[in-house]
């Protein structure tokens, strides 16, 4: 049977036809979607205004405006990263660049607004090339480290990022390893450490490790043992200089007047720390004081100078390591003297 010619062309156009499917989710109309764009700079506009009326009603400023854009920047910014998917480029420690600048905003806001850091000697740091960064440690947390790593990306004429060295337990806990490996940390082993520095990269140790985060507040600023000098010998084979750096600021952040061992023990942490904030004011009490820190950068010390065979001497070694070690000693007790107090 011959079909009729306008039926066919209709079946024909009937089965070549697109399937069109409903868009999925709610269709928002054209004037939300027009106040969602334009919903950052009302919320701007009202902001300055409260401002304003704030300081003069106060006759201050109340609302710092510049860092409430700098916040609203920093949260755009991770919008973008968080679009970037899954191929974005990080280094075999699982190091994210792009990331971790993306936080210095933040940090920089503490460095600058809340610890008001005063940094020394920065230019003591090498503008390129491998060199060991060797620092006292404090604080119960380790917000020095954080500190020092803005300090020479923030100050330095050449900004770095320097690579820190973290204590095993704290690349332990769930959420804080993922973090500090993306930031550019890792476990303070000597082999991870000659690899970063063979990588003509700034790595930044803490010899006295633990104990020194550890120190109760009347053991602040006194330097803990370096232990048997091995920063020195890895300094040495790897050819990298030692920068000593000076921190003043970090033991009053959290004051620890105690430590409940047996918690601690319980909950595989190197101590339990009792400040007196915390554990009484819960999550509050884990907000640091606004201290005031200084931050300095001594000459490097060129251990690379010596053969790599010089690593096995531990009568060098251990003289090299308790000249870093009072080098820092020192810096402390000169800057602690030019702080007028600890909150100004």
């Amino acid at each position: 049977m011959i079909e009729p010619a306008g039926r066919a062309e209709r079946r024909r156009a009937s089965t070549d036809a697109k399937v069109v499917r409903p868009r999925s989710g709610i269709r928002v109309p054209k004037r939300v979607r027009r106040i969602q764009r334009q919903a950052p700079m009302y919320a701007m506009q009202g902001l300055g205004a409260l401002a304003l009326r704030l300081k003069q009603v106060t006759g201050r400023d109340v609302i710092n405006l510049t860092q409430v854009m700098e916040l609203v920047q920093f949260a755009y910014r991770q919008q973008e990263l968080a679009r970037r998917g899954p191929d974005y480029a990080v280094d075999d420690f699982g190091f994210d660049p792009q990331w971790t600048e993306s936080f210095l905003t933040l940090f920089t806001m503490l460095y600058r607004d809340y610890w008001r850091v005063e940094t020394t000697g920065v230019e003591n740091v090498p503008a390129k090339g491998r060199a060991l960064l060797v620092s006292n440690h404090a604080g119960v947390l380790p917000w020095d480290g954080t500190m020092i790593k803005t300090a020479v990306f923030a100050e330095h004429p050449h900004p770095r990022h320097v690579r820190a060295l973290v204590a095993s337990t704290f690349m332990g806990l769930p959420v804080l390893s993922w973090f500090l490996r993306r930031s550019g940390q890792t476990i303070g082993h000597p082999d991870d450490t000659r690899r970063l520095l063979e990588r003509d990269e700034l790595v930044l140790v803490f010899p006295e490790g633990v104990r020194g985060t550890g120190k109760t507040f009347k053991d602040r600023y006194k330097l803990r043992r370096f232990g048997r000098g091995g920063f020195v010998a890895t300094a040495i084979r790897a050819g990298a200089p030692i920068v000593p750096v000076s921190v003043v600021g970090s033991e009053e952040i959290y004051p620890m007047i105690a430590d409940l061992a047996p918690i601690a023990r319980l909950i595989g942490m190197p101590y339990f720390p009792i400040t007196p904030l915390w554990p009484w004011l819960g999550p509050l009490g884990l907000i640091p004081l606004p201290s005031k820190w200084r931050i300095q950068f001594h000459p490097p010390v060129h251990v690379e100078e010596n053969p790599p065979e010089a690593a096995d001497d531990q009568n060098l070694i251990m003289g090299l390591s308790d000249q870093v070690r009072d080098t820092i000693q020192q810096g402390i007790y000169h800057n602690l003297k030019l702080r007028r107090g600890v909150f100004a």
